[in-house]
């Protein structure tokens, strides 16, 4: 496609985007690079350079439709916030171009576009009429930003004295009211009040239905949750570009073997790669559970209809799409038994279930964590644990050959209609600072196909539920 020509339904195009700049070691040199190559080439001498070279960005395609969701993903100094404010218009390419469809409404870095001897009120026209709203228009959706910043007083105080918060707050609520057609967030969620945070993913979710959506964030569950689609950018290039939830993957892989790297240990990434707790502990086993919960309401909610059918798919070590480890251990078999011990084809949510993970011993280890997550349809992890906190005192030693067994017990949740997998990993060291040594994205998935859930994640299993009336007393 031509450079010239934007289609009907691209909000953002950009093609071959690249960002130089020269870097100079001393004052100096800056003043040479600016006479001496001209006086060189009316001699006819060879040019000599007095700079450095640093790409920013290099060779960067893609493009965005109409009412799409990005996430923009990658280490600090990988060239995300220079992409942005190369869409934004406020940094001019040194190479390739970039066309972009309507008005962009962004939030790049903290109080960007403000002028901090302004008040906020100030400086809620100056933004606005900067993003090319009429006064009049602005005076009539006054009321509606500062409701929405929530600062009280604070919009008549200068923004010198504001918080972080309140920066975020006030340049939030400006862009959620100038009619964007493409909204760009550079990290601002990052900082704020949880309440404030889901009020702004509240207008995200709204703003979906009909704009465009550019997402930065190191929040990687987010990324997944917001985002139909990711672009990983690493030393200014781009690295990979596709569904949210691949990309995501494979980003904390890499850099989770780029972490263990510089600490000396090696991890492998491969695209596409026995002690039971408590056997002396009935209510660990699971041969006896004490004041468990079950729902009073099973035999209602499931009945003869089965409506919070579960249909379990079981692990194929043949069919992994995702794995990553240092290889110390390799994990054999993740599956789901009931109560009984029977594997689970098809559970209906509130029964007791485990989730075993088999693995293998390859090399000398001490201490295994075993863990796992359950994912919905989008990658977002819905809950796990992990076999830490119950062995960190226990000095579990495995020899080459050995095998090792994990069960974590618990009530399956009810689940919404819908496609989930679980991750299963083995990793060693401690809570904070530890190696995989084997991680399994999507072990095996299962699918809800029918539910009497309807709002929420997960649905818990309630001991009781009850009406009373309270009698009043004179």
């Amino acid at each position: 496609m031509s450079s010239e020509m934007l289609l009907d339904d691209l909000n953002i195009y950009a093609e071959r985007l690249s960002k130089r700049y020269e870097i100079y070691a001393q004052p100096a040199d800056r003043l040479k690079q600016m006479l001496l190559p001209r006086l060189w080439r009316a001699m006819g001498r060879v040019e000599q350079s007095y700079f450095r070279e640093f790409w920013a960005l290099r060779d960067v395609s893609f493009s965005v439709r109409r009412g799409e969701t990005v996430g923009i993903i990658g280490r600090n100094g990988s060239g995300k916030s220079t992409l942005l404010q190369m869409v934004c218009n406020t940094l001019h390419p040194t190479e390739g171009v970039v066309r972009v469809h309507g008005r962009i409404a962004a939030l790049l870095e903290l109080g960007a576009g403000f002028n901090r001897e302004f008040t906020g009120r100030e400086n809620v026209y100056l933004s606005g009429l900067l993003y090319g709203i009429p006064e009049d228009e602005l005076r009539k959706r006054f009321d509606l930003i500062v409701d929405f910043a929530d600062i009280g007083n604070f919009i008549d105080q200068p923004v010198k004295t504001y918080s972080s918060g309140m920066y975020v707050r006030l340049a939030f609520a400006i862009a959620a009211h100038v009619d964007a057609d493409t909204l760009i967030i550079d990290e601002a969620l990052s900082v704020g009040d949880v309440r404030f945070t889901q009020k702004c993913m509240r207008y995200l979710r709204e703003f979906q239905k009909h704009g465009t959506l550019l997402f930065v964030s190191h929040d990687t569950t987010a990324v997944i949750n917001l985002c139909s689609r990711a672009i990983w950018l690493d030393s200014g290039r781009m690295i990979m570009d596709g569904a949210a939830k691949d990309v995501v993957e494979q980003y904390l892989a890499a850099q989770h073997a780029a972490d263990r790297k510089s600490l000396g240990d090696s991890v492998a990434l491969r695209p596409g790669a026995s002690k039971t707790r408590g056997e002396d502990k009935p209510d660990a086993s699971g041969s006896e559970v004490s004041a468990d919960v079950v729902d009073s309401r099973m035999d209602i909610l499931n009945g003869t209809a089965q409506r919070n059918l579960v249909e379990v798919f079981e692990f194929d070590a043949s069919n992994i799409n995702s794995e990553f480890g240092a290889g110390a251990l390799r994990i054999q078999d993740v599956r789901l038994r009931d109560e009984a011990g029977v594997l689970c084809r098809m559970t209906y949510g509130g029964e007791l279930v485990d989730i075993e993970i088999e693995a293998q011993v390859l090399e000398p280890m001490q201490r295994p964590i075993f863990g796992f997550f359950i994912k919905d349809r989008l990658g977002q992890r819905l809950f796990g644990d992990n076999t830490y906190i119950s062995y960190h005192d226990d000095l579990i030693q495995a020899e080459p050959g050995q095998r090792l067994l994990a069960r974590f017990r618990f009530r399956m949740p009810i689940l919404p209609t819908g496609d989930y997998s679980v991750d299963a990993a083995v990793a060693t060291g401690t809570q904070e600072n530890h190696t995989q040594q084997h991680w399994i994205h999507d072990a095996f998935t299962f699918k809800a196909s029918e539910s009497t859930m309807r709002h929420g994640l997960v649905g818990i299993p309630m001991h009781t539920i009850g009406i009373e009336r309270i009698e009043e007393t004179e």
